[in-house]
């Protein structure tokens, strides 16, 4: 019985992230399989995964920006317009004072 030099794995990813991904290691000089190769062995030498995995937390004030652009793009709120630079900067200045 003969072994094989190699296994193969399949993954699964939505086409413009294999793109980006394929772009970034290609200008590495390397593929997509040399990264993950890269990726399996050094997960291999720490003993879990090769770099921290946390939840991304934001004050309020940001969250709630980000709420607002969820809902501007969903089409839930309008969002709001200025037809000059000096329009938008003195409605920031009146929203900063309240």
């Amino acid at each position: 019985m003969s072994m094989s030099k190699t296994a193969s794995i399949n993954v699964r990813v939505d086409p413009v992230t294999k793109a980006r991904a394929e772009k970034i290691f290609a200008d590495f000089g390397i593929s997509v399989t040399d990264a993950i190769n890269i990726f399996l062995h050094k997960a291999i030498m720490v003993g879990g995964l090769p770099f921290e995995v946390r939840q991304l937390h934001y004050n309020a004030t940001t969250e709630s920006a980000m709420q607002e652009a969820r809902e501007i793009a969903s089409g839930k709120r309008t969002a709001r317009t200025f037809h000059t630079v000096n329009e938008m900067a003195e409605a920031f200045d009146t929203d900063a004072d309240t």
